[in-house]
């Protein structure tokens, strides 16, 4: 939070318009989708519990400190000026961010919840049992919400941020 205050605005690595907080996220986002699918697949094909378990863990904590960091840079530095600059910004920007939040918002709910019900239902290591039907429900519908987050994040990237005259 420090480099926040210390840096305030600071320029992204992608090339683009974006700040630093913007790159980092856009970035994470293309780590964490396949980083999620391979959690999916150790647990279903490989029945590895464990693995998965703390793969979740380690995600939910990661996107929460970049979420946290993220606003906090956005709340600070705000994003409209280096947006104003697209071809974009008069008609397709804004609505992008709303698409973007509304399958943003939910899916951190939604994954929140996924991952508490988890960490309170199944025994320590975690194996299948009777909770596992609607845990397997949520957590697709959880990793649905999270690939949409991050296709609609990056659209609304490339708009805002990449796009030129």
């Amino acid at each position: 939070m420090f480099l926040l205050a210390q840096y305030p605005g600071m320029s992204g690595f992608l090339g683009t318009r974006g700040s630093l907080m913007l790159d980092l996220v856009t970035l994470a986002m293309v780590l964490v989708v396949p980083a999620l699918a391979v959690s999916i697949y150790l647990v279903k094909y490989k029945k590895q519990y464990n693995t998965h378990k703390w793969m979740q863990i380690a995600l939910g904590i990661t996107l929460l400190i970049a979420v946290l960091a993220f606003e906090l840079d956005m709340r600070i530095n705000g994003w409209r000026e280096r947006a104003e600059p697209s071809p974009y910004w008069d008609t397709w920007v804004v609505p992008v961010l709303w698409i973007h939040l509304c399958c943003a918002v939910p899916t951190a709910l939604l994954w929140i919840y996924t991952l508490v019900q988890a960490v309170r239902t199944y025994p320590d290591p975690p194996n299948p049992g009777t909770y596992s039907v609607e845990h397997a429900r949520w957590g697709w519908a959880s990793a649905i919400g999270m690939f949409l987050t991050a296709f609609t994040g990056w659209i609304f990237y490339y708009l805002a941020f990449a796009a030129t005259k």
